[in-house]
C-alpha cells in the first residue's frame, strides 16, 4: 500500500475539478495507479464546495459515510483485516471538526515524500468567483485538470443518473419532457459561467482543459497529455478501457427530449467553439 502512516498535513498537488459525468472517476482510477502519485482511498473530497456551495453541505455526510463504507467492504470482499493505519486515517477524516483547512491538509498526510497528492471533484468546477480566489490563494502550487463533455451528452448521462438513484423511469415522452427541465442538468454543465472564473486566475502551464472523447478514443494518449502537464514519467496504466459508471441502457431518452436538451445548451456549445476552437470541439465525442 502506498501510505506512509507518520506522514505530516499537506495540500494537494493537483485537482481534478470537472465536469461532472465526464471522466474524472476513470481519471482519478488511473492516476491512482502511478507511483508518482498519491489520491485518497476515496474520490471526491468536496472541501472548497462545503465551503462555498451551500446546498452541498445537505449531502457530504451521506457521502463520507458511502466513502468508508465502500472502503471496508472492498477490504471484507478480499478477506483481508483493513490495516490499522487506514482504520485511524478514516477515524480522523469522518469526524468533526470536518472541512477545515487543517482537516483538508490532514486528508493528504498519508502521502509518501517525492509523490503527487490529487484531488479528484467535479464539484470543485461550480464554485461561485469567491471560491475560485480562495483556491487561487490556498493552493499557489498545485496544478488542475478539467475534462469538457459534449453538453447534451454530459446532461443525459447526469440525468440517467439521477433516476437510477430515485428508482424512477419515466413512462412517456411528456414525463421525458419534464425530467430533461430539472435545473441541476443546466447546473452541472454551465461552462460559460464557469470556465470564465477559472481562466483569468490560471494560464496553460496550471489548467489543463482535455476534451472527454479522447478517453474512449485514444485513452493512453489522453493520460500522456495528463503526465506532461504534471511532470509525471509514462506509466504502464492496467484496464484503460474500463467504463466506471456505465448508464443504464434501460433509461433510452426520446428524440424530442434530446433535442429540448439540445435547444436550451445552444449557447453552451456557441461558448465551447468560440473558446477552445472547432478541434477541440470535435474531441467532445
Amino acid at each position: 500500500m502506498n501510505w506512509d502512516p507518520e506522514g505530516k498535513p499537506r495540500k494537494p498537488d493537483v485537482l481534478g475539478i470537472g465536469a461532472q459525468k465526464a471522466g474524472t472517476t476513470w481519471l482519478s482510477q488511473m492516476l491512482g495507479q502511478h507511483p508518482d502519485v498519491w489520491a485518497p482511498p476515496f474520490k471526491e473530497v468536496q472541501f472548497f464546495n462545503h465551503r462555498f456551495v451551500e446546498e452541498h453541505r445537505k449531502w457530504l455526510p451521506w457521502h463520507f459515510r458511502r466513502g468508508r463504507q465502500n472502503i471496508e467492504k472492498r477490504w471484507a470482499a478480499r478477506g483481508e483485516e483493513m490495516p490499522r493505519a487506514m482504520v485511524r486515517y478514516l477515524d480522523r477524516v469522518t469526524r468533526e471538526p470536518m472541512f477545515t483547512n487543517h482537516w483538508y491538509k490532514l486528508v493528504f498526510a498519508p502521502a509518501p515524500q517525492g509523490t503527487k497528492a490529487i484531488d479528484v471533484t467535479p464539484e470543485y468546477s461550480t464554485l461561485p468567483p469567491e471560491g475560485v480566489d480562495f483556491v487561487t490563494k490556498f493552493l499557489p502550487q498545485a496544478k488542475f485538470v478539467y475534462i469538457i463533455r459534449h453538453p447534451v451528452d454530459r446532461a443525459i448521462s447526469q440525468l440517467k443518473m439521477n433516476l437510477t438513484r430515485a428508482g424512477r423511469k419515466p413512462a412517456t415522452v411528456e414525463d421525458w419532457l419534464k425530467e430533461v427541465e430539472a435545473p441541476e442538468l443546466m447546473d452541472r454543465g454551465d461552462y460559460m459561467s464557469y470556465v470564465p472564473r477559472w481562466n483569468p486566475h490560471f494560464g496553460p502551464d496550471r489548467l489543463l482543459y482535455l476534451p472527454f472523447g479522447m478517453i474512449a478514443r485514444d485513452p493512453l494518449s489522453f493520460l500522456r497529455r495528463v503526465e506532461d502537464f504534471l511532470g509525471l514519467a509514462p506509466h504502464d496504466y492496467r484496464d484503460l478501457g474500463k467504463k466506471v459508471f456505465a448508464s443504464d441502457n434501460a433509461l433510452v431518452v426520446p428524440d424530442r427530449a434530446r433535442a429540448r436538451l439540445r435547444e436550451k445548451l445552444e449557447p453552451q456549445f456557441e461558448f465551447l467553439d468560440r473558446t477552445f476552437g472547432p478541434e477541440f470541439i470535435r474531441q467532445f465525442r
